[in-house]
């Protein structure tokens, strides 16, 4: 079997929520247009349905592919839109953050094939960091979980066990019975 590789730039559109720090990372693409980013838009809206009402704010780029399609989807709940200052990366701090981190994390690691692979490892990766991974300025806790902290346990007494993610990339471990 013959397997050309393509050298080409692949997109990724990402909303980190800030109170969370849940990451939704809704898709990937070589051609980034302003519908694409609208059904995106639209896409996160369906996601997130009841939960889009508890947000305030959105702060985005100010490319210009952020169209006023887009736009409309988030003021149609009242999402006040604010862009980020001309070159002032620290502005949307979260965000840059989260890039970096999907940047170390995954795609320094990982050889993407095309458009259909780079959603299927974004996906993954989303679910292990909503589900799995810690964040310090939740006290340790990731997204997916209230902020009360479990009880500290005696591991002595316990088995863990290991579950690859990402042909293993990363690793989660969870206690067993």
């Amino acid at each position: 079997m013959d397997c050309a590789l393509t050298l080409k730039r692949i997109y990724i559109l990402v909303f980190v929520e800030h109170e969370t720090r849940r990451p939704h990372l809704p898709g990937a693409t070589a051609r980034p247009t302003e519908g694409w980013i609208a059904r995106q838009a639209r896409n996160l809206a369906v996601e997130l349905d009841t939960r889009m009402e508890e947000l305030r704010s959105l702060i985005r780029e100010r490319d210009a592919k952020f169209a006023t399609s887009f736009e409309a989807v988030f003021e149609a709940e009242d999402v006040e839109i604010l862009k980020s200052p001309p070159r002032a990366p620290r502005a949307n701090a979260v965000c840059e953050r989260h890039v970096g981190t999907l940047r170390r994390e995954l795609f320094d690691h990982v050889l993407v094939y095309n458009e259909a692979h780079a959603l299927a490892l974004l996906r993954e990766y989303a679910e292990h960091c909503n589900e799995h991974r810690p964040h310090q300025s939740r006290r340790q806790l990731p997204p997916g979980h209230p902020m009360q902290p479990t009880p500290a346990t005696d591991l002595a007494s316990r088995h863990i066990r290991r579950r690859r993610v990402l042909g293993g990339l990363i690793n989660e471990y969870q206690q067993v019975a």
